[in-house]
């Protein structure tokens, strides 16, 4: 069994990703990443909820030991009643401070309570809501063991040469001025891949990746970025196991190249680079390159 996740669930949020993160819970796109602020203003408080249904439990669990976050977060636990193609099942709602309570009514996008970073978070990752269904009968407090997501709204792929230049930068990252949105706010887009998916991961410092809307799968499911091979898909058809590789800026070894699915007007390749320092102006080229070539 698959949930399907389409406009009346996605478009109240700026981004997402379904292989965004280093945890089992997202294997094979089994939980996605909600993020309610836009790639420049990532540390939004706002926690809307994805779906209309009842609380039925909060409780406030442990997160990995971090010098920069709590050793704590917040599992919600909601009984979707809409939209209907989730009705009955359980939303398990994570990184949310809570405001509410067992046996609160909640419309989607009612405030949920306040987005909080803990021990799961890289310092590059900006404020989301982590969710997953599960069925009634199966266990709510297991961090792995969601159902598979698919995705029911289409996703603009946009080619991107791999450089540009930088216009917003942080102590563990950088924002680049390209690939650009070509409508913002009225659809999602992503990073697109030699043979028309779209990217959604983060290479290659997260173990894998996936791509949505592949339009002309190849042979021996190889997944490339302008002629660079960053790895291979498995037989569900969208999950990538990354290659031993090495993403670089300007010739640089760099941590990685974030993607993700967004509808921001300032949408950009984010790059993962507290390694480097790279200035708001530079031009960047970014290649994916075999590690044993460095």
């Amino acid at each position: 069994m698959a949930v399907t996740l389409d406009e009346r669930v996605l478009g109240r949020y700026r981004r997402f990703s379904l292989y965004n993160s280093p945890y089992p819970a997202h294997d094979a796109g089994c939980a996605i990443d909600l993020y309610p602020g836009t790639l420049r203003t990532g540390r939004t408080t706002a926690a809307p909820s994805p779906v209309s249904g009842t609380v039925l439990e909060t409780r406030t669990v442990r997160a990995p030991p971090k010098p920069y976050a709590p050793e704590h977060d917040h599992l919600i636990l909601l009984e979707c009643e809409d939209p209907k193609p989730l009705e009955g099942l359980i939303a398990r709602v994570l990184h949310v401070e809570p405001s509410v309570e067992a046996g609160d009514r909640v419309e989607r996008g009612d405030s949920l309570g306040r987005l909080v970073r803990a021990g799961f978070f890289a310092p590059w990752v900006d404020n989301h809501l982590h969710v997953g269904f599960r069925r009634p009968d199966q266990n709510p407090h297991r961090a792995s063991g969601s159902l598979p997501i698919d995705l029911g709204i289409d996703i603009r792929p946009l080619e991107w040469d791999g450089t540009g230049a930088v216009v917003e930068t942080g102590e563990t990252y950088a924002v680049l001025d390209a690939p650009a949105h070509p409508n913002p706010g009225e659809e999602f887009v992503g990073i697109r891949t030699d043979d028309g998916g779209v990217l959604d991961g983060g290479l290659p410092h997260y173990d894998g990746g996936g791509v949505h809307g592949r339009s002309a799968p190849t042979g021996d499911g190889v997944v490339s970025l302008n002629g660079d091979r960053l790895g291979t898909l498995d037989d569900d058809g969208r999950t990538v196991a990354w290659d031993d590789v090495t993403v670089t800026a300007n010739g640089d070894p760099i941590t990685g190249l974030s993607t993700f699915c967004a509808r921001d007007g300032d949408f950009g390749a984010k790059l993962i680079c507290p390694e480097r320092s790279l200035e708001v102006g530079e031009r960047v080229r970014v290649r994916v390159r075999p590690s044993s070539s460095r």
